[in-house]
């Protein structure tokens, strides 16, 4: 396989990935705006309201860094088999703009994992936040 065509997989990947991860996260920031806890006479359905999507944003945190570097090790692979073929005619700077072109795969899967994982974070604590709050005022209630 070319060593473009990893790279095109790898980045549409992380790109899907990353537009996957903003969209659920604006749609939680979005409901989380607009919805008034008072309405919810059960809590275990407002927590599943609130918890609704959190995961697919964890997921893109916790596996983004893992595809980033996939592509990276078979960029590697691949440069290391131009070293090979061409091993009487490679200079340094050949390999050297392989190997960095190969790790822009781990860059890439890094800057879709970290804002997702601090994503997935602030919003948790928003929903924990927000069943504190149904707590209070059910408490309020039964007083």
């Amino acid at each position: 396989m070319d060593r473009e065509i990893i790279e095109w997989i790898a980045f549409g990947v992380l790109g899907l990935m990353g537009f996957i991860a903003l969209w659920a996260a604006i749609e939680r920031v979005l409901f989380y705006r607009a919805i008034r806890v008072g309405r919810f006479e059960q809590r275990s359905r407002l927590e599943i309201a609130l918890n609704k999507r959190l995961t697919i944003i964890a997921v893109v945190a916790s596996n983004a860094p893992y595809v980033g570097l996939l592509g990276t090790v078979f960029g590697i692979m691949i440069a290391f088999v131009e070293i090979a073929d061409n091993i009487a005619n490679m200079d340094a700077a050949a390999l050297t703009t392989g190997l960095a072109l190969a790790l822009k795969a781990t860059a890439a899967g890094l800057l879709v994992a970290i804002p997702s994982s601090i994503a997935y974070n602030l919003l948790l604590a928003k929903a924990e936040s927000l069943l504190a709050e149904w707590d209070a005022e059910n408490a309020a209630k039964t007083d």
